[in-house]
């Protein structure tokens, strides 16, 4: 993968410096063109210039003025020069193979400068068998043209001095390339390096290794992010096996000692039926109550695993209705107890965020615990409140309440006090407390003045109104 992505990015270099580098060499040959010209026509002007006089006078032939400074021009440049006269014929050329008297008139730059006009331009010349680039101007006395000057020069030079600067930019663009790849590595290997890294956590938490973990120091932003996730997904994957291990643990340790003691009842009913009627009866009957302590073992690890498994969206929860609702509900069972139950409503307009039928599954618990340990006379009482952020649920009792070490187990699953003979299966604070976590708050347990506990529900403060 590193390699295709540096080759990628060395291509894309060559095909950027091709597409910019072909159109530069066809303008440089334009402009070296140009260029040439425009310094040939100067040349030509300033020859012209000075070859006025010997040629108004007829006698540029033998005027070694005009011949020396031909010659200095020529051994200074790669230029040939010819002078002529007003009838085209050669007087003066720096070429040897041009002499005095040979006619040019049929030469198509000389006959467009006798005209008056200066000329400019390239054609094939047959006697040199090359192409020329050629200036022609007129020489002028007055408004009589007396001559025409002629300046060639190779078309070859031109492309040796392009050729030259393409080679030029060609080593650059090899540089460049080089330099290009050079990046491209060190790129690549920023980008790749990370993604290895990742692939082979990926892998081994593919292969059973929970513990993998991707690296989210080093690499781009959206590979770190990208890290950060997978992080994220290996520890809640972690903490859910962890957690159907624990509970597959304590479900068979749970269930091991009801179903043991019922098979031991049923064994010992069996044995006594024919000898002992009453015995048998009396067995069968505690072998019943040990089916129902098995029921509310398998119904509590139900309500356990569905709590463990709750994963969906919060919505807005009208807490004043919830806590109403349940307290009506509750209200009939309390009666019969002697237990009074009262709800302090602070805020009429408490919304709170909540994964849906949360809040109803916390207060019933919650509530169901204080009934067990409630004495007659006395009050369970809902207290509803919030601040800023989070809104807060009270369900307080005047039951024994516990103390700060039961305090601290009192959430872990089938944990019970020592001292309760009451039924329960030990998993309903472990249940309020999947929920209220799921829901984005917590749940928290604290003595209560003058005896009793205070279970406390915080969750999120809802800021949309409540779908109804």
């Amino acid at each position: 993968m590193r390699w295709r992505l540096v080759a990628v990015l060395v291509g894309i270099v060559v095909l950027v410096l091709a597409a910019h580098n072909l159109p530069l060499a066809q303008h440089l040959r334009h402009v070296e063109r140009d260029r040439l010209i425009t310094a040939l026509e100067r040349d030509a002007f300033t020859l012209a210039g000075r070859s006025t006089t010997a040629l108004d006078r007829g006698d540029a032939t033998d005027d070694p003025a005009v011949d020396r400074m031909v010659r200095q021009y020529r051994g200074t440049s790669d230029a040939r020069i010819v002078v002529t006269d007003a009838e085209g014929t050669a007087v003066v050329s720096s070429d040897e193979e041009s002499i005095a008297g040979q006619e040019y008139a049929s030469r198509p730059e000389i006959a467009a400068a006798l005209t008056g006009r200066p000329v400019s331009g390239e054609r094939r010349s047959d006697t040199l068998d090359t192409d020329l680039v050629y200036v022609a101007v007129p020489v002028l006395a007055g408004d009589d043209v007396i001559g025409v000057v002629r300046i060639t020069y190779p078309a070859s030079v031109i492309a040796d001095r392009v050729d030259d600067r393409v080679r030029s930019l060609t080593v650059v663009g090899a540089i460049t390339v080089l330099m290009a790849a050079l990046v491209a590595v060190v790129v690549s290997g920023s980008v790749t390096r990370p993604l290895r890294a990742l692939r082979r956590a990926t892998e081994r938490l593919a292969a059973g290794d929970l513990s993998a973990r991707a690296d989210t120091s080093s690499g781009p932003p959206e590979i770190r992010d990208l890290a950060a996730a997978f992080n994220h997904m290996s520890e809640r994957t972690q903490r859910l096996v962890d957690e159907q291990r624990a509970f597959a643990g304590d479900a068979s340790h749970q269930l091991r000692t009801p179903l043991t003691a019922l098979r031991l009842r049923l064994e010992q009913a069996h044995e006594l039926t024919e000898v002992d009627p009453e015995g048998a009866r009396a067995r069968l009957e505690a072998a019943s109550a040990e089916t129902e302590r098995l029921q509310h073992v398998i119904d509590g690890l139900l309500a356990l695993a569905r709590a463990d498994g709750r994963d969906d969206p919060t919505q807005p929860v009208d807490v004043v209705a919830v806590a109403c609702d349940r307290a009506d509900m509750w209200k009939p069972l309390a009666e019969e107890g002697g237990v009074r139950m009262r709800v302090d409503v602070r805020d009429p307009e408490l919304r709170a965020l909540a994964v849906p039928g949360a809040l109803e599954q916390i207060l019933d618990n919650l509530v169901d615990n204080s009934l067990a340990v409630a004495p007659a006379d006395t009050a369970i009482e809902l207290s509803l409140a919030r601040d800023a952020q989070q809104v807060e649920v009270a369900v307080a009792d005047r039951g024994p309440g516990m103390t700060p070490d039961q305090i601290t187990r009192s959430f872990d699953r089938f944990w019970r006090a020592n001292d309760a003979d009451r039924p329960g299966t030990g998993l309903g604070l472990a249940v309020v407390q999947h929920l209220a976590r799921a829901s984005g708050g917590d749940v928290g347990l604290e003595p209560r003045p003058g005896g009793g506990l205070v279970a406390t529900v915080r969750l999120p403060v809802a800021a949309e109104p409540v779908r109804r």
